[in-house]
């Protein structure tokens, strides 16, 4: 099996395992994480970049979504202002509240 079937593989069970499943785009379902780190937490000195709410996607998930894409996630709605492909595959939504 080649690396690019095993990291597939794995990318898979982590959707099947870990993605929430009551996130929506533009009113179309959506298999991804998410995260609302209302406070940036401290590491050490450093703060992380941890700020906004954030939705990670597969790259082939994101293709469609734009910026001012309205993201829905257990009833809140969220405007997408950002998306950040991290170039392993995935795709950070950053969010705003509506």
């Amino acid at each position: 099996m080649a690396f690019r079937d095993l990291v597939a593989d794995l990318d898979d069970a982590v959707i099947r395992d870990l993605a929430d499943d009551d996130i929506t785009v533009d009113g179309e379902p959506l298999r991804g994480m998410f995260a609302a780190p209302w406070l940036g937490p401290d590491l050490g000195r450093q703060r992380t970049q941890l700020e906004h709410p954030q939705v990670s996607v597969r790259d082939a998930d994101a293709v469609a979504i734009r910026e001012g894409s309205i993201v829905t996630v257990g009833g809140d709605e969220y405007v997408v202002f950002e998306l950040q492909p991290d170039g392993t595959g995935w795709t950070v939504l950053l969010l705003r509240p509506r």
